[in-house]
């Protein structure tokens, strides 16, 4: 474990102007997803639970309103012919996808042991794939020194006001449909989704108590808001392969010290059996990185009787293999 360099407050300009810029610029392009509610969950669970399904998300996950938000903006600026990005999946489909739409090329680093689905859906968008190994190599020196002989775009996967604030529109569109949510519960990696979604949540209703959750083997941000630093840990081994990074953003990590009350664990066990329960009895499939927030809801994370609770589903991209060994996992659960 160790310190990461810090930035102040001051330095990070996302706000709710940048997410309200980002839904007009996404309108008609992202879809604007379901908001699902399941009274057995709500049983279950001890409070009123209201999903946000970005697992029906073009490219099956959030990513793509960061990624449309990030390449459309910047093709306002400035021309630029192509496009880099470094992802263990589902940003790197978005930004593959969200380049054909808009006619560029995207080179998207990935690592060795992403999920064959995730690789197969890049390549199919007509990405160029880079491969590294996530646990001896440095994804972002790759992307920068591709960026530099290439003279492309970089489109970081959270760490960027434009990324946030495109992420921020899925718990703004959840907010502006259920305004009574007063709790709201985000899966957390670099931090992006939960930066954007808080910034959206606590302009559309200032009350609202905003909670990340991680895997237990990947709580750099859980460390890093105990410690009031940017704390670095070993990439993360857990089934969640989209919640594998090993430090919360520069920029994102202000944003989480300033809007979220608090970071919590669960088990890869307990992502397993809340997926398997959403599929079994909601018939919505999502991927373990998506479904870390309604794990913490389900296995009662924190005290949540009586609330009524948005969770962000932010993502359902999982191989059918491994679907089938953690369905088999949660029978013996």
């Amino acid at each position: 474990m160790s310190r990461a360099a810090d930035v102040r407050p001051s330095d990070v300009s996302l706000s709710w102007e940048l997410v309200a810029q980002a839904q007009r610029r996404i309108q008609g392009v992202a879809i604007r997803t379901p908001v699902l509610h399941s009274r057995q969950f709500d049983e279950e669970s001890g409070a009123r639970v209201f999903f946000k399904a970005e697992n029906f998300q073009r490219g099956g996950a959030f990513k793509f309103r960061g990624a449309y938000n990030k390449i459309k903006a910047e093709s306002e600026k400035s021309p630029f012919r192509e496009v880099v990005a470094y992802s263990s999946g589902n940003h790197a489909q978005a930004v593959a996808l969200v380049s054909k739409l808009l006619g560029y090329r995207a080179t998207i680093v990935m690592p060795k042991d992403a999920p064959a689905s995730k690789l197969a859906a890049t390549r199919g968008y007509g990405a160029e794939v880079i491969l590294y190994d996530r646990y001896a190599e440095s994804r972002d020196e790759i992307g920068e020194r591709l960026v530099r002989e290439r003279g492309a775009l970089l489109v970081p996967p959270f760490d960027d006001e434009l990324i946030m604030a495109g992420a921020g529109t899925a718990a703004a569109e959840l907010l502006q449909e259920m305004p009574d949510i007063d709790t709201l519960v985000v899966p957390v990696s670099g931090a992006g989704l939960i930066s954007g979604s808080a910034t959206a949540a606590k302009h559309l209703k200032p009350g609202i108590v905003v909670y990340g959750v991680e895997p237990e083997t990947g709580n750099d941000t859980a460390l890093s808001l105990a410690k009031g630093e940017r704390v670095a840990i070993s990439v993360p081994h857990t089934i969640a392969d989209g919640l594998q990074v090993a430090c919360p953003g520069v920029k994102t990590f202000p944003v989480v010290q300033r809007t979220v009350k608090e970071i919590l664990l669960v088990s890869d066990d307990e992502m397993i059996e809340t997926l398997s329960w959403l599929l079994t009895r909601m018939k919505i499939l999502v991927e373990p990185s998506g479904v870390a927030g309604a794990a913490a809801v389900r296995h009662r994370k924190a005290a949540w009787e009586g609330k009524t609770i948005g969770v962000i589903l932010s993502g359902g991209n999982v191989d059918s293999d491994k679907l089938a060994q953690y369905l088999k996992k949660s029978a013996s659960l």
